[in-house]
């Protein structure tokens, strides 16, 4: 079993930043795939970013990449999502999630993750 905790939403102008602070307990050391969703009202689930734990393969979507760094602190076993230049569009809930299959393909991180956190709001006003 693996435990994630989430940290570090809040309210912010567009263009400022914002870490996210994931923090993970039980088999964290299986913990090969981890990932950051997002989900803003009325819309579906949407990966933003993921960690391949093993070789430290990154994946950032497109409406993120050059804004959001996906990092991690093994020795405090936590991953952060360091959020630049936020924008009204970036307001939504933050999910931590991890997966503990084995990674493989070019798509690993399109995997069923199956351990998430409650959430952490992230509100950009405009």
């Amino acid at each position: 079993q693996v435990q994630l905790v989430e940290s570090g939403g809040g309210l912010v102008q567009a263009g400022g930043s914002l870490r996210l602070s994931c923090a993970t307990s039980g088999r964290a050391f299986s913990t090969y795939v981890m990932g950051w969703f997002r989900q803003a009202p009325g819309k579906g689930r949407e990966l933003v970013s993921a960690l391949e734990t093993i070789g430290g393969s990154t994946y950032y979507a497109d409406s993120v990449k050059g804004r959001f760094t996906f990092s991690r602190d093994a020795a405090k076993n936590t991953v952060f999502l360091q959020m630049n230049k936020l924008k009204f569009e970036d307001t939504a809930v933050y999910y931590c999630a991890a997966n503990d299959g084995v990674p493989a393909g070019s798509r690993w991180y399109d995997v069923g993750y199956r351990y998430w956190g409650q959430g952490t709001q992230v509100t950009v006003s405009s």
